[in-house]
């Protein structure tokens, strides 16, 4: 009996060995399959990326989109055509007061038409939307998880959403919606920790190819008589401010100085010029988005404080003679971090 019992007892633990065995086999093949699928997902994200990349600098295009910002929602419309080697580019702003800008590569002129003025200054970041991206797609999956999301439909055209998740809590979730035969990115939504959100910018309307060139003229007839600014950007060596604080992957991408035009009063009359500073600039990204910290001297009589209006934050505070305005499309805390580790070397 005893025997018969010892047999029993080996059989059924063979017959759980195998079956363990068989269980074990069937999950490391479903953890080698969804670990392909994954690869292929990312590499499709990859792509997609790419895609958007170079079809907001290659295409033809002319569309009005919204910014929703907070309770904020401002209208614009965007006209962008590669002539030859040129880029040519018109930005206009249809609500509060009328602004156009105009760039033909990196010369950008902005009209100010309540007091006919015109200032003329060299681009500084490559960033506005819809050409959003400023690294390549490879380089931000150390920072954001890269993968493909769902399908839809943005200003009429059928879409590809493309999510970018934060891998730490310095920085923002992204999706990205990419009219599918073109690539052209309609529209971008900021999502915050809670994946709620938070800003997004869209196509309303949007013609893709061919485009009237005569759609990149300014809107006011003759601007020969106005007045003209020319808002100098300089390359600048500022070493000498160290920031300890910046989130992971951020890096100084630009250190300028410029000068800044405070526009005058609407009701001031035609021709009165700008009030202009010196500003020095220094820029970091993650190639995404962007932070930057702006030096002046500390003369004015201004307020400590922070702001935050949608995705943007902004903190002002005094160091030592110098006031510093800190502005970025990251989370508070990382605006906290970056302020309170900027220094300023012993010259």
């Amino acid at each position: 009996m005893l025997i018969t019992n010892m047999r029993q007892t080996r059989v059924l633990l063979g017959v759980v060995l195998s079956l363990v065995m068989v269980l074990s086999a069937q999950a490391e093949g479903t953890d080698g399959a969804n670990a392909a699928a994954n690869a292929a997902d990312k590499q499709e994200a990859q792509t997609l990326l790419k895609k958007i990349q170079s079809a907001a600098q290659r295409l033809n295009y002319s569309g009005t989109f919204i910014y929703q910002q907070a309770n904020q929602i401002r209208t614009s419309r965007i006209t962008h055509m590669l002539d030859g080697r040129n880029e040519i580019e018109k930005l206009e702003i249809l609500d509060g007061q009328p602004r156009e800008y105009i760039r033909r590569n990196e010369d950008v002129t902005c009209y100010m038409p309540e007091v006919k003025t015109k200032i003329v200054e060299r681009r500084v970041t490559q960033d506005g939307f819809p050409a959003i991206l400023a690294a390549l797609p490879a380089d931000l999956t150390d920072y954001y998880n890269v993968k493909m999301g769902e399908t839809g439909r943005v200003a009429g055209f059928d879409c590809q959403a493309v999510l970018l998740e934060p891998r730490d809590n310095m920085r923002y979730g992204y999706k990205l919606w990419a009219e599918k035969k073109s690539g052209l990115l309609l529209r971008a939504q900021t999502l915050n920790g809670k994946n709620e959100i938070i800003e997004q910018i869209s196509f309303t309307q949007i013609a893709i190819g061919n485009i009237d060139h005569n759609l990149l003229k300014p809107s006011f007839g003759n601007t020969n008589f106005w007045h003209t600014e020319n808002s100098a950007i300089n390359p600048s060596n500022l070493n000498e401010w160290t920031v300890t604080g910046m989130p992971p992957g951020f890096k100084k991408v630009r250190e300028l100085k410029r000068m800044v035009a405070d526009a005058p009063a609407a009701k001031s009359a035609p021709g009165t010029p700008v009030t202009r500073r010196e500003v020095s600039q220094l820029i970091f990204s993650d190639g995404l988005v962007a932070i930057s910290i702006f030096i002046e001297p500390g003369s004015q009589s201004r307020t400590e404080g922070s702001l935050q209006q949608g995705a943007l934050n902004i903190v002002g505070k005094r160091q030592g003679e110098y006031w510093l305005t800190i502005v970025g499309d990251v989370p508070p805390a990382a605006m906290r971090q970056v302020a309170n580790s900027i220094e300023l070397k012993n010259k």
